[in-house]
């Protein structure tokens, strides 16, 4: 548990911004990340997921700049047996058709999820 927090568990949501898309699009593509992940979580991860939803259902968004690094986090994810969901968009709108805009992880604990993005900075 972090220092002076209240919270064990987080989830990530990670952010394009080579994509310069608006900020409604996204937390529109990071709602999505979110649910995504908390659902998976909740039939893959049960116990990880209720605790995370029980003190508060934690998530924090951060930025990364290309979709190598999205890519480079979701293989951490998997390595580590972290949930996690690429988003692509439809490509109604800002992006084309089948862009990856994001990615969730988590929910888990802290510790571990930072093993995989505690190097990338707030959005």
């Amino acid at each position: 548990m972090a220092k002076g927090s209240p919270f064990t568990y987080k989830m990530v949501i990670v952010m394009r911004t080579d994509l310069d898309m608006s900020l409604g699009k996204m937390v529109a593509q990071a709602c999505h990340a979110a649910v995504s992940c908390s659902e998976a979580s909740k039939k893959t991860q049960t116990k990880h997921w209720r605790r995370w939803r029980d003190e508060g259902a934690k998530k924090v968004a951060l930025e990364a700049y290309s979709l190598e690094e999205l890519e480079e986090l979701a293989v951490e994810a998997e390595k580590n047996d972290i949930t996690y969901a690429l988003i692509q968009d439809a490509g109604h709108t800002e992006v084309p058709p089948g862009t990856t805009t994001c990615i969730g992880i988590g929910p888990h604990q802290e510790q571990f999820i930072d093993r995989v993005t505690g190097k990338l900075p707030l959005l």
